[in-house]
Order: structure tokens, then sequence, then C-alpha cells
């Protein structure tokens, strides 16, 4: 291979990488009409009929009963996707329904070597066990220290709320908002509507909320959208996140990995294949 066909190995190389990394950006820029639910908290009576309808709907061990689980704060875990806190403030009991945040971008979905982590076209995110390697780079990534892995199983799972993504494609909602008992506490729809209804819902009872619906931009926004009367920190939601999506902070570096590994094999070959041919002219002239 002379320098010539070097250059053009290269570029053609080069041409395929810089294609694929357009086709990416185009992927992660397209603005799709994604669902979500919106939780609006001054609502919610912490019933926690939401829990006990996620435990049914998937398969998990049904709730304690107990009123004493309100005591402590409590995160999702392998075994209930899905938890009701009560937080105690100055304007009095404010009751959180919590589970994953079904981000727009989510960074586990990025942070996947096998996409098993996925990001689907209807909104959730889910977790696909048959292309899982159990990395717990998810784990890592999640800035709500969300998805939940089973350390004492002998073939261990990860766990996490998947927005009953079987259900919405049947044309249902989600089993929690179904079988919510509060005057719309959870509201399911497109997300763009349910910033419309927030906004109607902060504007149309002032005083009533804080001006703030957590998750519009948040980590650049997520399925899940909550309304409160107090600030959100008060009730256990993160303040410091900021409104740039996780992978967008990191898709140059990542963009960049894919065209060192596309382009090192061409590369290398070229050189292979200008040594043999230089080595054999060598033993020709000998």
């Amino acid at each position: 291979m002379d320098r010539k066909e070097f250059l053009i190995t290269a570029n053609i190389a080069l041409g395929a990488v810089l294609a694929g990394s357009k086709v990416r950006a185009a992927e992660v820029n397209e603005k799709r009409e994604l669902m979500g639910v919106l939780v609006d908290t001054t609502r919610c009576m912490g019933c926690r009929s939401c829990e006990y309808a996620c435990a049914e709907a998937n398969g998990l061990p049904e709730p304690e009963e107990d009123e004493s689980v309100f005591d402590n704060e409590r995160t999702q875990s392998e075994t209930q996707w899905s938890v009701v806190n009560r937080y105690e403030t100055d304007l009095g009991e404010v009751f959180v329904k919590k589970q994953c945040m079904h981000c727009m971008q989510p960074a586990c979905a990025t942070a996947c070597l096998t996409k098993a982590m996925y990001k689907s076209e209807e909104g959730p995110v889910i977790w696909r066990e048959k292309k899982c390697m159990g990395c717990r780079f998810c784990m890592i990534s999640c800035p709500f220290d969300i998805p939940k892995f089973e350390y004492h199983s002998a073939v261990p799972k990860l766990h996490k709320c998947q927005l009953c993504l079987d259900r919405i494609r049947n044309g249902e909602q989600p089993a929690c908002v179904e079988n919510c008992l509060g005057d719309e506490a959870l509201v399911f729809g497109k997300r763009s509507e349910l910033i419309e209804i927030a906004r109607k819902r902060i504007y149309g009872e002032l005083g009533n909320y804080v001006n703030h619906v957590y998750g519009e931009h948040e980590v650049g926004g997520t399925g899940m959208l909550y309304l409160a009367s107090v600030p959100f920190d008060k009730l256990g939601f993160r303040n410091d996140l900021g409104s740039e999506s996780y992978p967008a902070l990191t898709r140059q570096f990542l963009y960049t990995v894919p065209v060192v590994i596309t382009l090192l094999p061409p590369f290398l070959l070229a050189i292979s294949h200008a040594t043999k041919r230089e080595q054999g002219k060598e033993k020709s002239e000998e």
C-alpha cells in the first residue's frame, strides 16, 4: 500500500466515523413527544396505594402496612421500586412519592456498555436483563441513586421502576397512576402537556405552590415532574444537579472514543501493508 492508498483508506474510515457521529448527535438532539407523570405533592394523602399497585403489577413483595414506615426516610430497593415518604415542613406534613425519574437523557443508559439500560421511545427508562453484563456503571452514574442491585443473589439482577412500559404500550396508565386515590395527585400524559398542567396549577393557585416544576430542567429534564408547596430541598430532592444533562457534559469525550477505536484498526492495517511492501521490495533487490 503506497501513500496514496493509505490516505484513501484513512479518509474512508474517518468519513464513516464522522457520519456515525452525526447520527448519534441527531439521536441525542431529536425532539420526541415522550410520556411522563406529574406528581403533585400538595394533593398526596400518603395512602401509599401507589406502592401496593406497583408491587402487584411487578410481582414484588407487598409493602409493609405499618405506619411506622413514615418514621424514617426510605429509598427505593430491589424489592420496592416506589416509596412514599413523609416530611415535616413549616407548612405541615408533606407526602412525596419517589421512584426512577426517567431522565430525558439518562446518564445510566449512556454509561451502559451493552444498552441494557435503555431509554424507550415512549419515555420510560427500562432495564433489559438479557443484555446486562453486571458492570453496575448505571448505579454509579445515576444522579438520583435509583438502580438497585441484588447483592445477595447468586444470579443478581438490577431493579428500578420501569413506569409500567408494557401497560403504556397497551394504552393503559402506569399502575401507580391508575390506583392513586388522591385528587389527580398523579397525572399521566405527554410531558409537554404535564408541564402545562403544572404551570396552570401554580399560577391558578398562587401561594399554594413554589414556582418551580422539579424535573422540568434538572439534569436536562426528567419524565417525572413534581409540584410542591415548599422548596424541594425540604422534601429530600437534590438542588445541586444543574440543568445540563449528564451525557451532554461528557458527550465530546464519549464521541471521541469511537473515533479512536474505529480509526486505529485501519491505521495499523495500513502501516502493516506498507511495511510488508517495503520488506518485499528489499528482498527483491537483494
